[in-house]
């Protein structure tokens, strides 16, 4: 399968879509599939597992995220993208996830650039949104950098280890059109 693929100075991000999904489920083995999902062990993948499962797209709401790895090792490192596209009305939630390792190397700076970018002229984007909870300030700084602006507080909006959490609700409009 010819997977797109964006680079930066020292990462190769991968696209991972529904059909990337599709044929990694149906065709590759465990093992493969652990590679592949950068997936340290059976219960990873078995949380991986439950989410294609689950379904992934609906008809109007889809996702495509990229794979982050380094270039030199293609060690997997984490993901970003979109994991909340509304094809029907232009916009889509960013979402991401580093390994603690590679925390404060600027390598979650570097990788969404281009997804930033490959939102708005490639997916064709008209708002980017992002929700981050408050004490999240490897978050909130990510969204200073990029010039997201807040625009309110979700209150009690994500479940995290059984407690509701509020978020802040960020945006990025569309200023390459």
């Amino acid at each position: 399968m010819n997977i797109q693929t964006l680079t930066t100075p020292r990462l190769t991000l991968q696209r991972v879509d529904q059909k990337v999904m599709d044929y990694v489920f149906e065709k590759l083995s465990p093992q493969e599939r652990m590679l592949f999902l950068g997936c340290n062990s059976a219960d990873e993948l078995h949380e991986q597992e439950r989410r294609y499962n689950g379904g992934l797209s609906t008809f109007n709401k889809t996702f495509v995220y990229f794979f982050i790895r380094l270039t030199e090792t293609n060690e997997h490192l984490g993901w970003c993208g979109y994991h909340t596209w509304y094809t029907d009305h232009h916009r889509a939630e960013i979402g991401y996830q580093l390994n603690k390792k590679y925390h404060n190397q600027g390598i979650m700076t570097e990788a969404m650039k281009s997804i930033i970018y490959y939102g708005f002229s490639t997916l064709k984007l008209k708002r980017i949104e992002a929700f981050v909870g408050e004490e999240n300030i490897p978050s909130l700084r990510l969204m200073q950098i990029f010039g997201f602006e807040k625009e309110g507080l979700i209150r009690k909006h994500y479940n995290v280890n059984g407690e509701n959490l509020d978020s802040l609700l960020f945006a990025l409009l569309n200023s390459y059109s």
